[in-house]
């Protein structure tokens, strides 16, 4: 089969297109032929050889890349009976050292697979596991109740985006940082409030909700920038773990880590065949033109999820 590989971490051009062979399911574990994969930031991270210098993945020959999955069982290993052959799917790879989505098959525990959504399109569908499940995770770890009111930054983005209709699902009010062009978009969403601008943050906030909000989510990394926003004793979730700010003014600071967990991904699933959850498609390249989406992703500002297709 095809697949995408690493062998010395760099530019996209370092990204290579090779034969590999056929993965075999095991113990529960389905094989999946692929009909999208999305590419995420840490898909340009783990190319560029980031992730391998902070100690999250071990040096390696060669490696593959991407974490989310839609495609049709292909194959399915002793003890794998929740999915039958050519059933469509959607899964998460949560473990770095092993194989990518970003090639013609892959093989996943059963346990990280969940339903594609009938009304969802494979190449949308694909977008959804790692940043829905990692806005879902995080919501969870801000621990708020209805009526409580969040800060999400990068609003704009494939998690922030599902983090704005996802707390307005659970009751919250957001005030949502986003591009100027997508303000409207973000509002439609959900968002109670959208700022456009970064610059003094905190104090714009405060404007919004006396005191400062009660939990923050950095999608956009802005680390202390962000938590100026947060109310003292508030909660502050950060996605990446060296940028998450220090524990003033008695806040809780928290560093969200995404699992893969078919059980709840086929819940939020259901969320987007009921039209409750958007997907965003900019791009979508064939595995052979792997080098082009890295480059445009991080031209950054692409307004949607680059995807990629065997």
């Amino acid at each position: 089969m095809k697949s995408i590989i690493v062998r010395e971490p760099g530019d996209p051009r370092v990204l290579e297109l090779v034969d590999t062979p056929l993965p075999e399911p095991g113990t529960g574990q389905l094989r999946i032929r692929v009909a999208a994969a999305a590419v995420n930031p840490i898909d340009l991270s783990a190319r560029a050889g980031r992730l391998t210098a902070a100690g999250l993945m071990p040096p390696m020959p060669a490696y593959g890349l991407g974490w989310d999955v839609a495609g049709h069982v292909d194959a399915t290993g002793p003890d794998a009976g929740r999915f039958r052959v050519g059933e469509p799917v959607i899964g998460l790879r949560d473990l770095l050292f092993a194989a990518g989505t970003h090639a013609e098959h892959v093989v996943l525990d059963e346990s990280a697979v969940a339903p594609a959504p009938p009304s969802v399109p494979l190449v949308e569908a694909a977008t959804l596991p790692l940043n829905v499940l990692t806005a879902d995770r995080a919501l969870d770890l801000a621990g708020l109740a209805p009526g409580r009111t969040l800060l999400v930054t990068g609003a704009s983005g494939g998690v922030g985006g599902f983090l704005v209709e996802l707390a307005a699902l659970r009751g919250l009010r957001t005030v949502a940082l986003a591009r100027p062009r997508d303000a409207e978009r973000i509002q439609a969403r959900g968002a109670a409030e959208v700022v456009t601008s970064a610059e003094d943050l905190g104090a714009t906030v405060r404007r919004i909700v006396p005191g400062g909000v009660d939990a923050v989510i950095d999608a956009a990394v802005l680390g202390i920038t962000a938590h100026q926003a947060l109310r003292g004793g508030g909660t502050f979730v950060a996605l990446v773990a060296p940028f998450a700010p220090p524990p003033i003014r008695g806040t809780r600071v928290v560093v969200q880590e995404v699992l893969a967990d078919g059980d709840r991904l086929a819940e939020l699933a259901r969320l987007a065949d009921d039209g409750l959850l958007t997907t965003r498609v900019a791009q979508v390249f064939g595995l052979e033109r792997a080098r082009a989406a890295h480059e445009l992703l991080e031209q950054g500002g692409v307004g949607g999820r680059v995807v990629l297709t065997p």
